[in-house]
């Protein structure tokens, strides 16, 4: 097994941490949610259909499974969290642009 220094063991714990809690990319999200068609049934500030992105932002605050939650209710579709209308499955949009919409609707929609 490798020993690593410690002052280099600490950096490299650094660049992960900074790494894995980097600010989503906004304009990515942004694209993504406008080439899905996502904006049909939600918008950043304001019920449309669905519910607002930075409501969702709030309800799922501080619970780590929240992103796998999230990805399924995209992916599978859904019903009865948000009222009556159930959220169509979306199984076109991929695994990557998913996680990238879900890590900025969590961080609660920024501007971009």
């Amino acid at each position: 097994m490798t020993k690593w220094p410690g002052s280099l063991f600490s950096l490299l714990l650094a660049a992960f941490a900074l790494t894995a809690h980097a600010a989503p990319d906004g304009a990515a999200a942004a694209s993504i949610v406008q080439k899905n068609n996502c904006l049909s049934c939600h918008a950043v500030d304001s019920q449309v259909v669905g519910p607002a992105y930075r409501e969702i932002a709030k309800k799922y605050r501080g619970d780590a499974t929240a992103p796998d939650k999230l990805f399924a209710k995209v992916r599978n579709g859904g019903a009865f969290v948000w009222g009556e209308v159930p959220m169509p499955p979306n199984p076109g949009i991929s695994d990557a642009d998913l996680h990238t919409v879900i890590a900025w609707i969590l961080a609660g929609a920024p501007d971009h």
